[in-house]
């Protein structure tokens, strides 16, 4: 009698496990059994105080990560933690305290612990924290500025279109 090789065996059904649903790429997936069919949803885990309550699509630019000369479209949450040179029209950004963000965006809610240069435009809140720092042309809805926190360059309070006032300044709020 032969030897049988084990990979073209018979499985035995107490040692087959189902794999489980990834959401690795961040879409929606099934499991195989009917029994056990559920929908994963990509969902939100971080603890901050952000506005991503509803999970959403979110890209994150790891450490040591340099993206450049794209154009970012259609993502919720874009978390910086490299370095990004980019345009962007999204919901948030959140610039970690060692990643920096250069070119152009247009955002809902900005946090920033990093680096912001180029110009931004937030359409609702601009929170820069101890140890961030946001040059260039700013157009912010409301700003909350921690101890520390470096805003400057062209600043223009109010995001709406009709708005034809605007204040230059150089440096606005530089503490140490």
């Amino acid at each position: 009698m032969a030897v049988q090789n084990p990979f073209f065996g018979k499985r035995e059904p107490e040692t087959f496990q189902n794999r489980q649903p990834s959401s690795v790429l961040g879409g929606a997936a099934a499991s195989t059994t009917s029994s056990t069919a559920t929908v994963t949803k990509p969902a939100s885990t971080n603890s901050s105080a952000t506005a991503t309550e509803t999970g959403g699509s979110k890209l994150t630019v790891g450490p040591n990560i340099k993206l450049k000369g794209v154009e970012i479209t259609d993502c919720d949450t874009l978390v910086v933690e490299g370095t990004v040179e980019a345009t962007m029209d999204s919901r948030v950004i959140q610039i970690a305290e060692k990643g920096a963000f250069r070119g152009s965006a247009e955002i809902d809610i900005a946090e920033i612990h990093g680096e912001f240069d180029g110009t931004l435009t937030v359409r609702q809140k601009l929170v820069i924290f101890s140890t961030g720092k946001v040059s260039g042309k700013i157009r912010y809805g409301k700003v909350v500025i921690e101890e520390g926190g470096q805003l400057s360059g062209q600043i223009e309070v109010g995001v709406g279109a009709a708005r034809e006032s605007k204040s230059d300044s150089s440096s606005v709020l530089a503490a140490a």
